[in-house]
């Protein structure tokens, strides 16, 4: 039975955040190197994108590299990058085919300029596409991205075209890398852990969590859907009761 038939179309989450986490061990799990893992998780996310556009979910955010892991062996930082950067040349026609429109979050400055060079062409090629949003979070940490919105409105203080009392929640998320989508409603974390990893923190206030310790490059639609079903489950009450959201 296809997952995709249990699913309520009048309940999908418009975005849909995910830890692309396992790829190592699964690399290990089948006796090759890491990045092995990784080339094979890039046809998870090529399946998942397309989950996203069968169901109608229109924003897709991936955590594709944090700033930690720029801490992680020479070689394999190396080869995550010329990995990025060929996958991304290769995936593009088939990105703007299927409607799909690339935007990037995280420290983008900090990238090869050879990524930055490929990201930027197919965020170009694709920014009239409508169907999925798909947001790749790359060299990206919520700490950083918090941070660097905090030094955005205290440099407006010091010019004096901002006064500390008009700081809020709203100018707060206009300064996140995220001011133009909206804020996931639901994340999943794949490979068993239970953490989210500095991914997201301010965003996912009230965001719906889903793990499973199934690894990235054997999540696949069928799980995706399973997330899904799941999320269909749960009640959101944004601080009310439930008696409140039943007579809305």
């Amino acid at each position: 039975m296809d997952l995709k038939d249990s699913i309520h179309k009048d309940n999908i989450p418009q975005h849909v955040a995910i830890i692309m986490d396992g790829n190592g061990r699964w690399a290990k799990q089948h006796g090759e190197d890491r990045i092995f893992g990784h080339h094979e998780g890039v046809n998870s996310v090529r399946e998942i994108v397309e989950a996203c556009g069968e169901i109608g979910v229109k924003y897709l955010t991936l955590y594709a590299f944090s700033t930690e892991n720029w801490n992680r062996p020479k070689d394999e930082v190396d080869a995550l990058m010329e990995l990025l950067v060929s996958t991304i040349s290769l995936e593009t026609p088939n990105l703007h085919k299927k409607g799909v429109r690339l935007q990037v979050i995280g420290d983008i400055l900090s990238l090869p300029s050879s990524c930055q060079k490929e990201l930027q062409e197919s965020i170009d090629f694709t920014i009239n596409n409508t169907t999925v949003t798909l947001i790749l979070a790359l060299s990206y940490s919520s700490k950083w991205e918090i941070t660097d919105a905090v030094k955005k409105i205290a440099k407006n203080i010091e010019n004096g075209t901002l006064k500390s009392g008009e700081i809020s929640s709203r100018l707060i998320e206009e300064n996140l890398n995220t001011k133009n989508f909206p804020d996931p409603e639901l994340m999943i974390r794949t490979s068993g852990e239970h953490r989210i990893s500095n991914f997201l923190l301010w965003q996912l206030a009230y965001s719906e969590f889903y793990f499973t310790d199934v690894l990235w490059p054997d999540f696949r639609k069928q799980e995706f859907f399973k997330a899904i079903i799941s999320y269909q489950t749960r009640e959101r009450r944004f601080g009310k009761t439930s008696e409140q959201i039943s007579n809305n």
